[in-house]
């Protein structure tokens, strides 16, 4: 694996430390009054989806742990198991719920989801940033209702449950930020 110090350090970058693959979300290179300069870091932990935040010396080295992105579509569950394709080999993946973490609530038969490997061991599955899903059941509109008035929950076809404003209805599509759980937009 190759080697990574301190000085090449970025937001994303993944390393390898006490046996653990750790992605980088956030650096910064501090020199106290006394002493030697020192990296200050707060890491997510691949396996366990923990922050930390650590310090490192400067030029401390480490091994770079190089990730896989695949494209699969995801297909049915099954026994809580999520069963992933992969669409150029046909090869079917069996993916546990927290593997997906919160985002799962968005899952939608065919929808593409990435897949982060390390030496073949499935870390983490990654939904799109945004999707766009049909709204089945929310409260009714009133006359005057604005969209600055804050909102009503709204349950999507997957049965995630967001609020939108007041003027969406049900049987609309609406765009969703799965980071965030947030509506951003009707669909025409």
């Amino acid at each position: 694996m190759p080697k990574i110090d301190t000085s090449d350090f970025k937001n994303g970058i993944s390393i390898m430390i006490d046996g653990d693959i750790f992605t980088i979300v956030w650096f910064q290179h501090h020199k106290p009054g006394k002493g030697g300069a020192v990296m200050r870091t707060k890491l997510k932990n691949l396996r366990t989806g923990g922050l930390a935040d650590r310090t490192f010396g400067a030029g401390e080295k480490f091994e770079q742990a190089i990730l896989q992105h695949s494209k699969y579509s995801y297909l049915y569950e099954m026994d809580g198991e999520y069963v992933v394709m992969h669409p150029e080999t046909f090869e079917q993946v069996n993916i546990s719920r927290a593997t997906f973490g919160d985002a799962v609530k968005y899952l939608k038969d065919g929808m593409e989801i990435t897949l982060l490997t390390h030496d073949g061991t499935i870390l983490g599955a990654e939904l799109p940033t945004f999707v766009e899903l049909e709204v089945t059941e929310t409260g009714p509109n009133f006359k005057g209702d604005t969209a600055s008035s804050g909102g009503k929950p709204a349950t999507l076809e997957t049965g995630a449950v967001i609020t939108v404003p007041f003027f969406v209805s049900t049987g609309e599509k609406v765009k969703v930020d799965t980071r965030t759980d947030t509506y951003l937009e009707r669909v025409k």
